[in-house]
């Protein structure tokens, strides 16, 4: 048995099937004898009130909504199930027709923990109000604060100076989050159970510039020029200004976000099927009897 007692929902406000669904969940819930809320995740105070004595965050809408259930809920311990409105999603479990029949699961304990390791920023040179301490699932990033202008990046790793990029940008990406913009900008992909930190310099100009993949307990420091302003981003959100010599101290953080699984899954397929990998047409390419193993194997139970 599992020990839930109070659930929240958070619901993506854009896509209009999602309240609905809601408030549909949330009746089917208090069913069960639990306490349940719900939130679009974008309302600072409501969707975080009650987060202390949460158990359990159910999320409609995709993988971004999922990235601001982990943000809000860090240091919290709860967990996070993803219930996919919207395009293909890395982070989701499930679809909507998919959600009624593992309810019962959620209070059998019938469901596992995947742990996902976070990041820690500290921005340091904000140019207005930001948090002394911003938490990210994916990436936290610094650039240029205007197009058509790269900026010069240095780039620390403990006391170490690695040196100076002169780019667009600069992420520092975790391993969920090396599948994101880190990914786009040719950085390796790692397992989501890993514990590395991936840097990645995004278009670098005039000098090569190649991802580097850190120890989980690096401490990295990145600095703009003296010269421009540039942005910090955490998880691809809002951006904040950074006045000219600003920038960024990350590190891995304590908290991590526990997402539900309702079966133990192979990383590799599903990254396959996401970037096209395991197209039929490349596997017939390879093997037609490799197409024929590929199809049973993935065939629905009768």
């Amino acid at each position: 048995m599992s020990d839930i007692q109070c659930v929240g929902i958070y619901y993506h406000p854009r896509l209009d099937e999602a309240r609905n669904s809601a408030d549909e969940l949330a009746r089917k819930l208090k069913a069960h004898g639990v306490d349940v809320w719900t939130s679009m995740p974008w309302e600072p105070d409501r969707s975080t009130e009650h987060l202390a004595h949460t158990d359990l965050l159910i999320c409609l809408g995709g993988d971004g909504t999922i990235l601001r259930a982990a943000r809000a809920s860090a240091g919290f311990d709860c967990l996070i199930l993803g219930v996919d409105l919207g395009r293909q999603a890395f982070l989701t479990e499930l679809l909507p027709e998919q959600l009624d029949e593992h309810i019962p699961d959620l209070f059998n304990g019938n469901f596992v923990v995947e742990d996902r390791a976070m990041l820690e920023a500290q921005p340091v040179g904000v140019d207005g109000e930001a948090p002394s301490t911003l938490t990210a699932l994916n990436d936290v990033m610094i650039g240029r604060g205007s197009l058509g202008q790269p900026a010069y990046i240095a780039v620390w790793v403990g006391e170490d100076l690695v040196g100076v990029v002169r780019a667009d940008a600069v992420v520092v990406a975790s391993a969920t989050g090396s599948t994101g913009y880190s990914l786009s900008a040719g950085g390796p992909i790692l397992h989501p159970q890993a514990r590395s930190v991936v840097l990645t310099p995004v278009a670098p100009h005039l000098a090569q510039a190649a991802p580097m993949v850190l120890p989980g307990d690096a401490e990295i420091e990145l600095r703009l020029g003296r010269e421009h302003p540039g942005s910090l981003s955490v998880d691809g959100q809002r951006p904040y200004a950074l006045k000219p010599g600003g920038g960024v101290h990350v590190q891995r953080s304590e908290s991590l976000a526990r997402l539900v699984r309702f079966a133990e899954r192979s990383f590799f397929p599903q990254l396959g099927k996401r970037l096209a990998w395991l197209d039929e047409r490349r596997i017939e390419a390879v093997s037609r009897t490799g197409i024929e193993a590929f199809d049973a194997k993935n065939a629905d139970p009768a």
